[in-house]
């Protein structure tokens, strides 16, 4: 039987303070890190089997986004989708879960047309932080190269 992580995400709930690092290019040997500031809201769908996110920043001439969270209970696996305000569609979503307090999270996508592979590493360091990473593998998870963190205060609280 599956462990019920319907309540994997509600350390999420709330408003956030995000530091984000990302690379500059992907996939290309890249050693060059930007970092900018994002603001994002999360709150608890369907009876807390999905949770919305939105994100808010004034990187690269403003960017906002959102990502939809879905808990299926069948399968004991949560479904990531996000989605962007410079392409308006629904990125194909990555699926996975929680280990204690590490989330892993894989799937599939195109980076400038090329298939890879991406996965997502949540991370509940308490009740005030958090850290999210993304990685890409164009040879289909034998390698994986890092390319955004973002590390999430609660709003109000100290850094």
């Amino acid at each position: 039987m599956n462990r019920d992580g319907r309540r994997d995400f509600d350390f999420l709930h709330g408003r956030w303070q995000v530091r984000n690092e990302r690379l500059r290019e992907r996939l290309v040997g890249c050693t060059d890190w930007e970092n900018f500031e994002a603001t994002t809201t999360c709150q608890p769908l369907l009876g807390g089997s999905g949770n919305l996110e939105t994100f808010d920043t004034d990187w690269n001439g403003g960017y906002r986004g959102l990502a939809l969270r879905l808990y299926a209970p069948a399968t004991g696996r949560w479904a990531i989708h996000w989605a962007g305000d410079r392409s308006g569609e629904l990125e194909p979503p990555v699926h996975g879960g929680f280990d204690g307090d590490i989330g892993t999270f894989i799937g599939e996508d195109r980076h400038q047309g090329r298939l890879v592979r991406v996965r997502f590493l949540w991370t509940r360091i308490d009740g005030d932080r958090a850290r999210w990473e993304q990685a890409f593998s164009a040879d289909n998870g034998g390698h994986w190269e890092t390319n955004w963190f973002m590390h999430f205060t609660r709003e109000g609280t100290m850094q």
